[in-house]
């Protein structure tokens, strides 16, 4: 089975992250692991925290010459920032540290602050926003870096692309290929397929920045070459649409998640919606006139690319704090204010991704097992002789 945790605090020395089941074998590229860390940090919009940080992984456990081992792998992150908040968030109490402590009391509205804040019973929402903040999916980018090197030599490739922010929009379905080339786009800011409408969403994004405010959006993750047959019909849990709904709704300012292209499904006929099915004697293969379901029925991949949407709130804290309560004197006051980003959506984009990808890296490690790499493969082989000859 694969899994993965993180640990580690906003502001605390470093970030943490642990990974479970992968087979023996796996090439282990830390410049790639590297480079989706910094594709993480990039995006128009993003604040000052990214000119601090220069997130570099380092690999303490289950990798040796460059390969898996088949034990638990162990990732850091330093936070850079940690030099700045050492006295405040001392890891030992020393003489004096209250003093120094950067304590929380105007709880932002639309983040973690105040139901934090009461389920602890604490009047300092520092150790909430510390751990909530989304700085914890630096953790989630180098584990998901992990599952895609695991998934390259099943062909399996994971990526997404910015479709709106505030109120401007992609009004289409981009292809792979499209998303391919906004992804290698060296001027990768928006990571929209659509050029003009790139430049369209940076001009929101400085009215918001000089309204002192922030936006929101949407990105959309695609999966290219999934094989069908991850996941399950058989139980509510083992749905690989439900899993994945799951790994987005995770990722912090995420409020809604869209499969294929579900919302407007909702309002059409079904003769509109069902993706018709024929096949394809040259490629001995069963194909899609569409792809409305995302690459996914019943809970299982039925071959086609799997799609899936991301709807993103803007950013909780603002430069023009919204009002809110003192948690100590029950009175009126002005939401704290971190330092925070205006726009993230193609970073979240970039964190859907990860997600994505250690979904269905434990998709493929349940359908196809393996103590190695190569055994894995060799079932995965078996598997797509099987299709050929369905």
């Amino acid at each position: 089975m694969l899994r993965f945790q993180t640990a580690g605090e906003s502001h605390g020395q470093c970030l943490t992250a642990w990974v479970s089941g992968l087979p023996l074998g796996v090439p282990v590229d830390l410049a790639f692991i590297n480079r989706e860390l910094r594709r993480r940090q990039a995006g128009y919009g993003r604040g000052g925290r990214m000119k601090i940080e220069q997130d570099q992984v380092q690999i303490l456990s289950g990798v040796r010459h460059g390969q898996t081992i088949g034990a638990p792998i162990t990732l850091q992150i330093e936070n850079k920032d940690w030099s700045h908040w050492e006295d405040a968030l001392p890891v030992e109490d020393a003489p004096g540290a209250a003093e120094k402590q950067r304590r929380l009391t105007q709880p932002r509205p639309g983040h973690a602050d105040l139901a934090g804040a009461l389920k602890f019973n604490l009047k300092d929402a520092r150790y909430i926003v510390e751990r909530a903040s989304a700085r914890e999916t630096a953790a989630r980018v180098a584990a998901g870096a992990l599952a895609k090197l695991f998934l390259r030599p099943f062909g399996l490739e994971v990526l997404s692309h910015t479709v709106a922010i505030g109120s401007h929009r992609l009004e289409r379905q981009a292809g792979w290929e499209e998303v391919v080339a906004a992804c290698e786009e060296t001027d990768a800011e928006i990571r929209c397929v659509d050029p003009q409408l790139s430049g369209a969403m940076k001009k929101l994004i400085d009215h918001a920045i000089a309204a002192r405010d922030s936006l929101g959006g949407v990105f959309e993750v695609l999966a290219h070459n999934v094989p069908p047959g991850l996941g399950s019909h058989a139980h509510w849990d083992e749905r690989l649409d439900a899993r994945l709904a799951q790994a987005l709704m995770s990722i912090q300012a995420v409020k809604a998640v869209e499969i294929g292209t579900g919302v407007t499904n909702a309002a059409a006929f079904g003769s509109q919606v069902h993706d018709e099915i024929g096949y394809d004697p040259a490629r001995r293969r069963f194909t899609r006139a569409s792809n409305h379901a995302g690459g996914l029925e019943g809970g299982i991949t039925n071959g086609e690319d799997v799609i899936v949407r991301g709807y993103l709130k803007p950013i909780s804290t603002l430069r023009r704090p919204l009002p809110s309560v003192d948690l100590e004197t029950k009175q009126p006051v002005k939401a704290a204010y971190e330092r925070s980003d205006v726009c993230v959506v193609p970073a979240a984009g970039v964190i859907s991704e990860a997600m994505v990808a250690l979904v269905l890296a434990a998709a493929v490690r349940e359908k196809f097992g393996g103590d190695t790499l190569e055994e894995a493969l060799r079932s995965f082989s078996a598997y797509q002789q099987q299709l050929e000859e369905f």
